[in-house]
């Protein structure tokens, strides 16, 4: 029986789309140093609970009582938060993998270099899918009258500026 070999040209394009698929994976992931500095994505936002305090002197204190989640909007910063994956992103990336590493070898190798190919793919896939269903988040900050802050996360863009004040209802915030 005649053993076929694969073409230099053949293997050598095979690996470099394997790899170019790996780097451009790992940079979408994050798993590359950048120029730009990220803050962390999967942090919680801080949230404290308001502690009883006596009112500061020269404040009065019907105001203290009467707003306990009232204050002023420290910062507000736009968050990128990645997205769901749906398992769409693994089966694709498996399939491609899969196809790409039966590429490679012949025999057993063959076989060996499909199922790597199907793990990695896999892997690659899941995260290019969180990736492109990434959203934006906004972190409000505010300074409640008692000193504790609060960290609220909004959807869209809020309706406030930074020193305005504000009341903090659940999750949401409204003028004071």
């Amino acid at each position: 029986m005649e053993r076929t070999r694969i073409h230099p040209v053949v293997l050598a394009a095979a690996t470099s789309v394997l790899l170019v698929s790996l780097l451009g994976a790992a940079a979408l992931t994050g798993m590359l140093p950048t120029a730009t500095s990220r803050q962390d994505e999967a942090a919680a936002p801080a949230k404290s609970a308001p502690a009883r305090q006596q009112p500061a002197p020269g404040t009065a204190l019907g105001q203290a009582a009467s707003c306990a989640n009232c204050g002023v909007i420290v910062s507000i910063r736009a968050v990128e938060v990645k997205g769901e994956a749906s398992g769409i992103g693994v089966v694709a990336g498996g399939v491609t993998g899969a196809v790409v590493g039966n590429q490679i070898g012949r025999g057993d190798t063959r076989t060996l270099m499909a199922v790597a190919g199907a793990a990695g793919g896999a892997l690659a896939g899941n995260e290019i899918e969180k990736h492109v269903r990434k959203r934006t988040v906004y972190r409000v900050v505010v300074r409640l009258d008692d000193g504790t802050t609060r960290t609220v996360s909004q959807p869209s863009a809020p309706a406030f500026a930074v020193g305005e004040r504000v009341r903090v209802q659940g999750n949401a915030l409204e003028r004071s």
